[in-house]
C-alpha cells in the first residue's frame, strides 16, 4: 500500500534517525495490520519515521526508528536482545547513492512495497523520493521486516532488517 502523507516532512538528515525497543505509541499517519502465521503485527508510518508493534497487551513489542525529542545516539548498527520469550535482532546500515541512483533506488523500492500485500509505504510532500516503506513477513517461527527512510536531499537511504523469532 503506498500513501501520501499529509504533514510536513519531519525527518531532515538520516542521521537524527534515532533506535528504540519498548518505547510508546506514537501518532501513526498510515497503519498496515497483518496476520502473518500465529504472528500480529502492526506497521505504522509516523510524520518522523516508523513503528513495528508486535503481539497485544502484555506480550506487546514496540520497535521505533524515527527522530525520537531527546535522543542523539545514531542508530545501531546491529542489535540482539531477548523480549518476552522472543529473540529479536535489529541491523541498520545507510547508503550514500549519486542523486540518479538515489531517484532509481526509490522508485524500485516503492514499486515493491506498493505492489506486496504486507507493504506500507508513505511519500513526504514535496518529492516523490522523500519517503518512508516498511515491508513484513513470517510464518510459525518467526517475524521479518524491512524499512526505508530516503532522504533525497543527503542521497541518503537508511536501510533496516529486523526479526523477532521465538526463544528456544
Amino acid at each position: 500500500m503506498l500513501t501520501t502523507l499529509h504533514t510536513h516532512y519531519t525527518d531532515t538528515r538520516a542521521g537524527d534517525l534515532a533506535w528504540c525497543l519498548g518505547s510508546s505509541l506514537l501518532p501513526a499517519l498510515a497503519v498496515l495490520d497483518l496476520d502473518l502465521g500465529p504472528n500480529s503485527i502492526q506497521l505504522r508510518l509516523l510524520g518522523a519515521s516508523h513503528q513495528v508493534i508486535l503481539g497485544a497487551g502484555e506480550e506487546e513489542c514496540v520497535e521505533t526508528v524515527a527522530c525520537l525529542p531527546g535522543r542523539r545516539t545514531p542508530l545501531p548498527a546491529r542489535v540482539a536482545e531477548r523480549v518476552r520469550g522472543w529473540e529479536y535482532e535489529f541491523a541498520a546500515r545507510v547508503e550514500t547513492l549519486s542523486s540518479h541512483e538515489f531517484a532509481g533506488r526509490a522508485q524500485e523500492l516503492l514499486a515493491l512495497v506498493e505492489n506486496h500485500p504486507h507493504g506500507l509505504a508513505g511519500v513526504f510532500p514535496g518529492d516523490p523520493n522523500a519517503f518512508t516503506a516498511l515491508l513484513a513477513g513470517g510464518d510459525e517461527s518467526g517475524i521479518l521486516w524491512r524499512t526505508w527512510h530516503a532522504y533525497p536531499q543527503e542521497g541518503q537511504l537508511v536501510c533496516t532488517r529486523s526479526t523477532l523469532r521465538a526463544f528456544g
